[in-house]
């Protein structure tokens, strides 16, 4: 994920993350219709290619990712109002005043249901 939202920065990435249990196996960058740095919104052929990879693995969905380039390391009133699936939302953003260095890119995760946001615990087991 770190190398995709910093490879597509300035704008917006965004992707899907395939498992079983909450436990990530697979990680698939969507591309991002909109091109934007202030929003996204997966393009639906690549997006529905996605899908069809983790369960063709046997997996389910258990996350969605997307970057915030400019800020904030929060989900912005657009993603609360678009959240859909009822996963993980990881949110990637730049430390403030950083170049666009890989190092330099943080995550945190939320929950989103019913207009409500809760962050959630990320667990790292197995970095690549």
């Amino acid at each position: 994920m770190r190398r995709h939202v910093a490879r597509r920065a300035p704008l917006e990435a965004c992707g899907l993350l395939g498992g079983k249990n909450d436990q990530v196996e697979i990680t698939l960058g969507v591309r991002n219709a909109d091109r934007s740095p202030l929003r996204f919104r997966m393009e639906a052929r690549a997006q529905w290619r996605a899908f069809r990879q983790i369960e063709d693995r046997g997996l389910e969905l258990v996350g969605i990712y997307h970057s915030h380039p400019n800020g904030p390391a929060y989900p912005s009133p657009t993603d609360v109002a678009e959240a859909m699936y009822p996963v993980v939302q990881v949110v990637w953003w730049l430390e403030e005043g950083a170049k666009h260095s890989l190092s330099k890119w943080q995550a945190r995760g939320f929950w989103i249901e019913g207009g409500r946001v809760s962050e959630v615990a990320l667990q790292v087991i197995n970095p690549e």
